[in-house]
């Protein structure tokens, strides 16, 4: 069976959406793979079987930093729709051999509670993001209330707080779990700057610390 319309047009948004989300957060993203027409995405996919979700090789990518050739992600796409340890250990094999050691798990449904545990258990080697396809089918950064967020390098925090003579801890602050947080991959201690246009000001800039 030949992937539907339904199928492509859904894959196809949450290609365009990860890929933008990739490049936000760093990674070497060229402008012609985020505007790939979906014929020319359908092209690339080829005949692929639906039913069988191989379509999974075609998807799979690895991208790396602009400014760290060495700090690399890879992006699965797993054809089962609930995802077992099995499949995080072909996974994580693929990924040793590469030595890459951060990945993107964009799943159909859920993860069995192995999975999960596994995921923990191997957190101090591998870093894993969760991403159910759904949650991928808009860039929520593009929407129209949400305001821009730029990260900040530990520099420009270093220079913040001493401007302002605060501690960290006295930031507003923005949860490690929060949907932006996760786009950007935010960690524990970092600080996003949050640009809001303003009536009055032209812009009015806040600043959040990820907990």
């Amino acid at each position: 069976m030949v992937i539907s319309e339904d199928e492509l047009t859904k894959l196809y948004r949450i290609r365009k959406t990860l890929l933008q989300m990739l490049r936000d957060r760093g990674y070497l993203v060229g402008e012609f793979e985020i505007n790939k027409t979906k014929d020319e995405f359908k092209k690339d996919l080829g005949e692929f079987d639906e039913s069988q979700r191989d379509i999974e090789k075609a998807l799979v990518m690895s991208k790396c930093k602009k400014d760290n050739p060495s700090d690399q992600i890879y992006v699965f796409f797993p054809k089962a729709k609930k995802i077992g340890v099995a499949t995080l250990r072909e996974y994580t094999s693929r990924m040793n051999s590469a030595n890459v050691y951060n990945a993107i798990l964009i799943y159909q449904e859920n993860l069995t509670s192995y999975a999960r545990q596994s995921i923990t258990e191997m957190a101090n080697r591998f870093r894993w993001e969760l991403f159910q396809e759904k949650e991928l089918l808009i860039n929520i950064t593009k929407h129209q209330l949400i305001p821009e967020h730029r990260v900040l390098t530990d520099a420009e925090k270093k220079t913040l707080l001493e401007r302002y003579t605060v501690k960290e801890t006295q930031l507003p602050k923005i949860q490690v779990n929060d949907p932006v947080a996760r786009y950007y991959a935010l960690r524990h201690g970092q600080v996003v700057k949050i640009i809001r246009p303003s009536e009055t000001a032209g812009r009015y800039v806040t600043y959040r610390v990820v907990v």
